[in-house]
């Protein structure tokens, strides 16, 4: 069983290969689970949460590169930028 640490100290190519090796495992254990009876029936819910697990850490890798992108085309702004508070004036 492959940890959420494990999954994050993980590169990109070491993802998606696992994730392949999870998707053809739990392909093998569907056919198996409708054709025969499963040893352990709960390697089919172990194999969809480290699914789930390596989706999430994916997910979470995109967002943070598209937000740093962002950050790096906004240029940044001046603290002195804010509007002033307007003060009506009595007229006299």
């Amino acid at each position: 069983m492959i940890s959420m640490n494990d999954i994050r100290e993980m590169d990109q190519e070491q993802m998606e290969a696992t994730l392949k090796e999870c998707y053809q495992q739990l392909f093998r254990l569907k056919v198996k689970a409708q054709t025969d009876r499963l040893d352990q029936p709960s390697e089919l819910s172990r194999n969809r949460k480290l699914v789930a697990r390596i989706k999430t850490v994916q997910s979470q890798r995109r967002l943070e590169e598209a937000a740093k992108a962002e950050a790096a085309a906004k240029p940044a702004e001046p603290a002195a930028a804010t509007t002033p508070e307007t003060t009506e004036t009595a007229e006299a």
